[in-house]
């Protein structure tokens, strides 16, 4: 029996639908790939106005503040003196449930973060976690598909959530996150955030780094058995909403620590990992942890709807002294998080109080739309150049220029001598305790016995096995145990 052949809206045959096409080996995405933009483009449209990920969420205002110089790196200039705040605001959220869903379910938790810089306005949209569970943006709404609601059943299902995974190896350094002690933080203030993309610094020569962010909780990781965070679901679903509402009401202010990892760009291609794949991470004894400053979280939004729910982050605000890398999700995210802000809140997103730039002002040529509601008229042309003192550009470039090379196309990623989909993972396991591996297989065991199709079992278990023998064993004896029952 012939399979079906997977097209395009128009019906076009689609030949990859695993890579998109970027400019050579590891280049960044090209903006001719029409699947993947007519991809990212429809998934953004699936939902309306809720967000299709990242739904249910929660926020507040705070500072951040500097505490150590990273002028060598970066010519940022929110970053350019020990001792300057600047105003922030801090969406949480979780990823896949609803917007009426449960606060302490086991699930990424978003942290979306808006620094108002006197330069404009720069977002950096991170997780809880330092990795994901796929490496290309063209594979994003299949995974997101994979763990909503079913469509004829209408909840989550075990078969379609692990069979997903059984065809992304990739996935299993995430799994083993988000499966052990971490994956249900016991509140928004007692875990990580994390920028988990490379992101690029360059400094005042022009001299260019690649960076990740981690903001380490001052308040100690907590986090929540899966038989606490049922309990707690159970008792508040929004038991996160309100750990954090009533804490900055009391002056209990919640406060994380940035520290970068820093990566001089002349290092990127010879590194044992692809420093661009998402489901890797850079290990601290390699390029140890800078401290950076301090993140403070103080006032609460006076409106959820008006301040949390139209929020908009996209990851292509940058500022100068920082910019993007050749990070594929990363690229994807450029284009998909914007488009999602404008199909869901307007063209004119970016004029709600909460998304308007507060330590300088916005001055281009946009106009009209939607909801308009800058008051443009008489005096202001709406074409540049022009001949009447209208703002110009400055010729001066936000980050430094990626090096592409090769023929576009649909590649897979170049392979550095430790990129598999299991190392990573492996060496996780290896670090937990033994409690802790007994309960990341318990965790695993759980869902996965669900599973009705054999194959998909043993698709799974073949990736836990090659992560670590003890760690596939003691996950298929698990399993087998439950089904058995």
């Amino acid at each position: 029996m012939s399979k079906r052949v997977l097209t395009t809206e128009s019906g076009a045959p689609v030949a990859d639908n695993q890579n998109s096409a970027t400019a050579g080996v590891g280049g960044p995405i090209l903006l001719q790939d029409q699947h993947l933009l007519e991809k990212l483009a429809r998934f953004n449209r699936e939902r309306i106005p809720e967000r299709v990920v990242h739904a249910r969420g929660s926020g507040a205002y705070g500072y951040f503040e500097v505490t150590d110089d990273v002028t060598g790196f970066t010519h940022a200039d929110f970053l350019s003196e020990i001792g300057k705040r600047t105003e922030v605001f801090l969406r949480f959220s979780t990823v896949a449930d609803n917007l009426g869903g449960a606060d302490a379910v086991r699930d990424p938790r978003g942290f979306a973060l808006k620094f108002y810089t006197e330069e404009g306005n720069y977002d950096l949209v991170g997780n809880n976690t330092p990795v994901f569970f796929i490496k290309d943006p063209i594979k994003f709404p299949d995974f997101i598909h994979s763990q909503k609601r079913d469509p004829f059943t209408g909840k989550q299902e075990p078969d379609n959530v692990w069979d997903f995974w059984a065809h992304a190896p990739e996935a299993t350094h995430q799994i083993t996150w988000l499966m052990g002690d971490r994956g249900i933080p016991a509140s928004y203030r007692h875990m990580n955030g994390y920028g988990s993309h490379t992101y690029q610094w360059t400094n005042a020569k022009g001299e260019a780094f690649f960076v990740k962010y981690h903001f380490k909780t001052n308040q100690g990781i907590r986090c929540l058995s899966a038989e606490q965070g049922a309990e707690t679901a159970g008792k508040d679903p929004n038991s996160h909403q309100t750990d954090l509402l009533q804490a900055i009401e009391r002056g209990v202010n919640p406060s994380w620590t940035l520290h970068v990892q820093i990566m001089p760009a002349a290092e990127a291609a010879d590194y044992r990992f692809n420093p661009f794949d998402l489901t890797k991470v850079w290990p601290h004894k390699d390029y140890p942890l800078q401290r950076v400053g301090r993140l403070v979280l103080d006032r609460n939004p006076d409106n959820v709807f008006a301040e949390v729910e139209q929020a908009a982050f996209s990851p292509n605000n940058f500022v100068p002294g920082i910019g993007p890398s050749p990070d594929k999700m990363l690229q994807g995210r450029l284009f998909a998080y914007a488009d999602a802000h404008r199909y869901r809140l307007g063209v004119n997103h970016t004029q709600l109080a909460v998304n308007a730039p507060k330590a300088t002002k916005a001055d281009n040529y946009g106009r009209d739309g939607l909801m308009a509601s800058n008051a443009y008229g008489r005096d202001r042309k709406n074409y540049e150049p022009n001949s009447y003192d209208g703002p110009v550009e400055t010729g001066q470039p936000l980050s430094a220029p990626l090096a592409v090379a090769g023929y576009t196309g649909t590649h897979e990623a170049a392979t550095h001598t430790k990129d598999d989909d299991f190392f990573q993972a492996g060496e996780l396991y290896r670090l937990m305790s033994e409690d802790e591996k007994s309960r990341l297989v318990a965790n695993i065991a759980g869902g996965l016995s669900q599973v009705s199709r054999d194959d998909v079992i043993e698709k799974n278990l073949a990736h836990f096995h090659a992560a670590d023998p003890d760690y596939g064993r003691r996950v298929e004896e698990a399993v087998r145990a439950l089904r058995e029952d």
